[in-house]
C-alpha cells in the first residue's frame, strides 16, 4: 500500500474524530498536518520528511490555530440588549425627578423617570444613574 494512502486514511480518521468530539478543536489541526504529509508522500518525499512535516505541522497547527478557534468559540456570559442594556447608564435630568415622576435623557433619548429611593428628588441638570427600567420608566439614583 502506498504511503500517501496511509496518510490519507490517517487524515480522514483524525477529521472524523474531530467531528465526533465537538468543542475541543484538537484533532482537526492534526488532521491538517496529516494532509500535508499526504501531499509530501504523494509527490514522492521520503518517509523521514513526511514524519517531519507531520510533526512540525501538528505543533504549528495546534499552537497557532487552536487558541484562535477556542477564542472564537467562547461567547461573553451575558450580552445585555434592549432595556437591560440601559441599566447602569448615565442620564441627565430634564424635568425634576421625584418618586412620582419626571423626565431624563438616556443616550440621546428622552425617558419618563422616577427616583429609585422613595423621597429622593433630582433637579434639572443633575447626572443620575439608571438602576432599572420598569415598562417605559427609568428608575434612577445619584
Amino acid at each position: 500500500m502506498p504511503t500517501w494512502v496511509v496518510w490519507a486514511v490517517v487524515t480522514v480518521l483524525l477529521a472524523l474524530g474531530e467531528i465526533f468530539t465537538p468543542g475541543l478543536f484538537f484533532l482537526g489541526p492534526i488532521a491538517l498536518a496529516a494532509l500535508a504529509s499526504t501531499v509530501v508522500a504523494a509527490v514522492g518525499g521520503p518517509v523521514w520528511l513526511q514524519v517531519v512535516v507531520f510533526g512540525a505541522g501538528s505543533f504549528a497547527a495546534v499552537g497557532l490555530l487552536r487558541p484562535i478557534a477556542r477564542k472564537h468559540l467562547t461567547m461573553p456570559h451575558a450580552i445585555r440588549t434592549g432595556t437591560a442594556a440601559l441599566e447602569g447608564a448615565k442620564a441627565i435630568v430634564l424635568q425634576p425627578v421625584t418618586s412620582r415622576g419626571g423626565r431624563v435623557k438616556i443616550g440621546g433619548e428622552e425617558w419618563s423617570a422616577r427616583s429609585y429611593m422613595p423621597g429622593e428628588e433630582f433637579d434639572v441638570g443633575t447626572e443620575v444613574e439608571v438602576v432599572q427600567i420598569q415598562g417605559a420608566t427609568a428608575l434612577v439614583y445619584r
